[in-house]
């Protein structure tokens, strides 16, 4: 296996790793917003809403489809 190659799987990996974290992150925010929001806690619920849709724009659209899906159509 050469360097490069190492490299390159070692950062798609972690591209993997961030992209997962923050969807997961932004889904169990988006979550909690919907339980804050439902109890009348509006200040607090629309933050996680807020926070949640950002994780959720990071992981899926900024890691996963710019990063990971082109790296991927770059190489076939």
């Amino acid at each position: 296996m050469s360097s490069e190659l190492l490299a390159e799987s070692l950062s798609m990996l972690l591209y993997t790793v961030a992209a997962a974290v923050l969807t997961v992150g932004g889904v169990l925010a988006e979550g909690a917003s919907l339980q804050h929001l439902g109890s009348g806690e509006l200040a607090v619920g629309l933050w996680l809403a807020a926070i949640g849709a950002v994780m959720l724009y990071a992981g899926i659209y900024g890691i996963a489809y710019k990063k990971l899906l082109a790296s991927i159509l770059a190489r076939s």
